[in-house]
């Protein structure tokens, strides 16, 4: 499988210009979306170390250190500044943040297209200490992801893309605005109860909800149920890999869904050298992706779950890490998110 070459953002032509080597989706999919975006958009809403410590105290920091390098091998790295910033902070778009990577990347629309344009939309929620031990907080990896796959989507495709993003509470009066919803680390999740009712209609009604960067069969149980709260009758199905979701834009129907994880991006520096892509949550080694779906009666996908992969992460640090932005941001986390939104867009 051949996959084309995409310029890192930070060596880009500094007037905006498009890398003649970038990514190359397929045209007619382009001109499809162009053709169905209205649609899309407007026409489906209705509505024990002590005594090697004392003996050898000048050793310390260096066991420390090793065994900080062993550990980011396999468990989340809290990294960035996501974590500072509080679940109830007034933020309510993705420039409200300061960026905890490097640049934020910036783009206008054409006059007049300012409100046909596709925002990402990241959905806050509330933890469940109880559930797993694992980070969960539904600012991770922003603002810089949000940005970062609006910019290459905007970049890579027909797409008009709002360059600010939004952040709504499920609540929100907002949220029938946007059909197309991102929630990161949904393993610990909590829906409060007044949410159920208003995610099922806006499921029902037009909506789409990407789940991303959840690890393990403790937090998958604990989505699921979560899920099946909201749409007790629903069950999740595994997207096989000639499912249309992976051709649409981007052709990744040559690769296993094993080809598709992403891990953080500390992990995928060091899998260049001892080959682990996936991360330990819970006692468990996460190895298996998997990639699922929810439907409604119609048979339209209304939720797709990216377990045991983080995309997130490929699409915050693709400007700091040369083999990580080619191997995961590149060929991964990019060419799926821009399938994921394009095709919840178009059908």
């Amino acid at each position: 499988m051949v996959i084309h070459r995409l310029s890192p953002r930070i060596l880009l032509d500094p007037n905006g210009e498009k890398p003649s080597d970038g990514l190359v989706p397929d045209p007619a999919a382009a001109r499809r979306f162009s053709k169905h975006r209205v649609v899309s958009w407007h026409g489906r809403w209705q509505g024990p170390c002590q005594r090697l410590m004392r003996q050898n105290a000048l050793l310390l920091p260096i066991l420390l250190s090793c065994a900080t390098l062993l550990l980011a091998q396999r468990y989340r790295y809290w990294g960035g500044g996501e974590g500072a910033i509080s679940e109830d902070s007034a933020i309510r778009t993705a420039r409200d943040a300061p960026t905890h990577s490097v640049d934020m990347p910036t783009w206008t629309n054409r006059p007049g297209f300012n409100k046909d344009a596709f925002t990402f939309t990241r959905l806050r929620y509330t933890r469940n200490p109880y559930r797993s031990r694992a980070f969960s907080h539904c600012f991770t990896d922003f603002p810089d992801s949000d940005l970062n796959l609006s910019y290459r989507l905007q970049q890579l495709t027909s797409i008009n893309v709002d360059p600010d993003g939004r952040v709504l509470h499920i609540n929100d009066p907002e949220l029938f605005e946007y059909p197309w919803v991102y929630m990161v680390e949904p393993g610990a999740l909590r829906f409060e109860t007044h949410e159920l009712e208003t995610l099922k209609k806006y499921l029902l009604n037009g909506g789409f909800l990407m789940a991303d960067d959840f690890w393990g069969t403790r937090q998958w149980r604990n989505f699921e149920n979560e899920m099946k709260r909201v749409l007790p009758n629903s069950e999740f199905v595994d997207l096989p890999m000639d499912h249309p979701i992976f051709s649409c834009v981007f052709d990744l129907r040559g690769l296993t869904k094993q080809g598709l994880q992403v891990p953080n991006f500390r992990t995928g520096e060091m899998s260049q050298h001892d080959g682990v892509t996936w991360e330990e949550h819970d006692g468990e080694e996460c190895r298996e992706v998997h990639i699922r779906a929810l439907f409604d009666d119609k048979g339209r996908m209304i939720v797709i779950a990216c377990h045991n992969t983080d995309n997130g992460d490929g699409w915050e640090r693709e400007q700091e890490y040369h083999y990580y932005f080619r191997q995961f941001s590149e060929k991964r986390a990019y060419p799926l998110g821009i399938n994921i939104i394009f095709y919840a867009m178009t059908h």
